[in-house]
């Protein structure tokens, strides 16, 4: 076993490094995307017992489970936006597994997004979080936290007649990160961008940029607060889907106690 590896494994043991579990549990009534009703619509996640130690299967219990691949907390490949349909290597099951695991940095805007559902991420604020805490480094996942997610059912939507309103990133944020060359962007909402992402240049930017530049997305994480701003190691592999477009996922991060 080499040093480094060796030296994860005794942190864990002694307890000076943990493990932060970033997913919501799937159940039937975690909010999904609602889309305007001319488009195909996300389902919901469903679980239907098979047998439970009974005449259907004596020794044994297990479920049927139905759910789309962007269903609870989830992982976007390039492949999911049109932007990204031709990037090599851009379904689920083709991506280097070693893009799954790596460093993780936390912007923190929850006071905005408190006192504003639209809130945005900016270069401004990415710079003023830059100055405090240096640069966002090349390759690590970036995560916007809102604390979106202590939010539940309609609530975490929050519909309103002109669609969805919730935090994100705008354009020219976006050009930053990807100046930063990073891995991927995740926040605690239903996706990466924000609910009225669809009134910027270019409609839902983290979606098109991200994924046409060949990275990679993560939504409806939670538990954010307990991470540090810098100093983290993410773990997020998604199912090994064939062509998949995304993959619900268990998301965890270690931290050093």
């Amino acid at each position: 076993m080499s040093t480094a590896v060796s030296e994860v494994a005794a942190a864990l043991s002694r307890g000076t490094a943990r493990i932060v579990d970033l997913t919501h549990t799937l159940d039937p009534d975690f909010p999904v995307i609602v889309l305007p009703p001319e488009f195909g619509q996300c389902a919901r996640f469903r679980m239907e017992e098979v047998s439970a130690y009974d005449h259907r299967g004596p020794a044994w219990k297990w479920h049927n489970i139905t759910l789309n691949e962007h269903t609870g907390t989830h992982f976007d490949a390039p492949i999911h936006w049109v932007s990204g349909k031709d990037v090599p290597n851009g379904a689920v099951d083709e991506i280097d597994p070693g893009a799954f695991v790596g460093p993780v940095v936390v912007i923190d805007c929850s006071d905005g997004a408190a006192r504003d559902d639209d809130f945005e991420l900016t270069p401004e604020v990415i710079e003023t979080w830059e100055a405090q805490h240096g640069m966002i480094p090349k390759d690590a996942w970036v995560l916007m936290r809102t604390d979106w997610s202590k939010r539940s059912g309609a609530d975490y939507l929050n519909m309103a007649q002109d669609g969805a309103h919730s935090p994100g990133p705008t354009p020219a944020a976006i050009e930053l990160l990807l100046a930063r060359d990073i891995r991927g962007f995740g926040t605690e909402t239903v996706g990466t961008d924000a609910g009225q992402g669809m009134h910027y240049t270019p409609p839902y930017p983290a979606h098109y940029m991200l994924h046409g530049a060949g990275k990679f997305g993560l939504q409806c994480l939670c538990n954010l607060d307990l991470l540090p701003p810098t100093g983290a190691l993410l773990i997020a592999p998604p199912l090994k889907i064939k062509g998949g477009t995304g993959s619900p996922l268990r998301v965890l991060a270690m931290v050093m106690a």
